[in-house]
């Protein structure tokens, strides 16, 4: 892509971002709100997790507060596009680092990205809308995958441990980093894993800072139950809470489920260990299995797909005819069932199903894992 085109596109995208906070967004923005109210409270050393605030509790880890008290000093009326601002730009750094990382491209890269733009506009929307950091994670993790096939295993390590503190999901990577980089990625994150717990202790004392820790732990699992039912949550749990109610059962089947998912991507993992640019391959198959496996895994955060997405796209003409049906199935199901097309009663039978869970399950992982067996060049 030329220059001038790519200043182009460039002023376009932010064109429709101001558009859209201007329109809409500036009156949104929730879930920053708890950030920044998180930040104001570390920055006067105040309880960070209390069960006053309701649905819009601080379920994060107590560095993350820490880390927002730059952007909780400022007047709110500045804070909040300056936030926007910078969540717009990680959406645009995320596409690009996903389309960089991706390995030995067939197709344009305008075709790529506007077909993943299209499959997963509405999870980006709904980040922008409500100010959540699964984009700042997407680009701590793709950054730390660049990173990796550069050779600075130190690096990539500390930036995919350091992304842990912006949402725990990103636990799920450090194994397959530390069999991927070595005694080196497993040591470097371990001691960013460590300062990053210990930090808030400089601002509430050792003892503070556990008892911040206790309150996280309490805080994410007694929030858990509360939200399997909504229509909004795709994890395996909420998908047996749905089918059969929350109870034992469903914890049990939700359990058994995680396990056998797990074991479906180590063997994916293990199976094509030796193929060419094969971490691009597990680093966006694990992204892909982080909202089903967390039970606070929100729709919008299968926006950490995009990588996943990008080579179902790009390898789309590898596939044999039973693959692509499957494939444009599960693409559809996760990414265009979205409200003003489908109506309410059939959106919300749809969500209330388990819909994009289902279509994440049976048909985008399914076929991930066939282009991670095959031939890549």
């Amino acid at each position: 892509m030329s220059g001038i085109r790519r200043w182009w596109w460039v002023a376009l995208f932010a064109a429709i971002c101001a558009a859209a906070y201007a329109a809409q967004i500036h009156r949104e923005l929730a879930d920053f709100e708890v950030y920044r109210t998180a930040g104001r409270r570390a920055l006067a050393a105040e309880a960070l997790y209390r069960e006053a605030d309701g649905h819009y509790q601080f379920k994060y880890l107590p560095a993350f507060a820490l880390a927002m008290t730059p952007i909780a000093a400022l007047p709110p009326t500045v804070a909040r596009p300056v936030w926007f601002a910078l969540s717009a730009t990680l959406l645009a750094l995320f596409v690009r680092f996903s389309l960089a990382a991706l390995p030995e491209r067939r197709r344009p890269a305008s075709t790529v990205v506007l077909l993943t733009v299209v499959f997963m506009a509405k999870f980006y929307a709904h980040e922008l809308t409500l100010g959540q950091t699964n984009l700042l994670l997407g680009v701590m993790l793709v950054g730390s995958l660049r990173l990796l096939g550069r050779g600075s295993t130190a690096a990539a390590a500390a930036l995919a441990a350091a992304a842990v503190f912006v949402k725990p999901y990103a636990l799920v990577l450090l194994p397959w980093l530390a069999w991927a980089g070595g005694a080196t990625a497993a040591g470097t994150a371990g001691l960013v894993l460590a300062a990053g717990l210990a930090v808030p202790a400089l601002v509430y004392g050792w003892s503070g800072n556990l008892e911040l820790l206790h309150g996280w732990y309490a805080t994410v699992g007694g929030s858990t139950a509360g939200n399997l039912l909504g229509n909004d949550n795709v994890s395996l749990a909420a998908m047996w809470a749905k089918w059969i109610g929350p109870g034992p059962t469903a914890s049990g089947l939700a359990a058994a489920t995680a396990g056998a998912l797990l074991l479906f991507a180590l063997l994916a993992l293990l199976r094509g260990r030796s193929l060419r640019h094969g971490a691009f391959f597990d680093v966006a198959l694990l992204l892909t299995i982080v909202p089903l496996l967390s039970p606070q895994g929100w729709d919008y955060v299968l926006l950490l797909a995009t990588p996943a997405v990008m080579l179902i796209v790009d390898r789309w003409h590898e596939l044999g005819r039973g693959w692509r049906l499957l494939a444009a199935a599960g693409l559809a199901g996760v990414g265009l069932t979205i409200y003003d097309l489908l109506g309410r009663e059939l959106y919300g039978a749809f969500m209330a199903a388990s819909g994009v869970t289902v279509a994440v399950l049976t048909g985008v992982l399914p076929v991930l894992a066939r282009l991670r067996w095959m031939r890549l060049s």
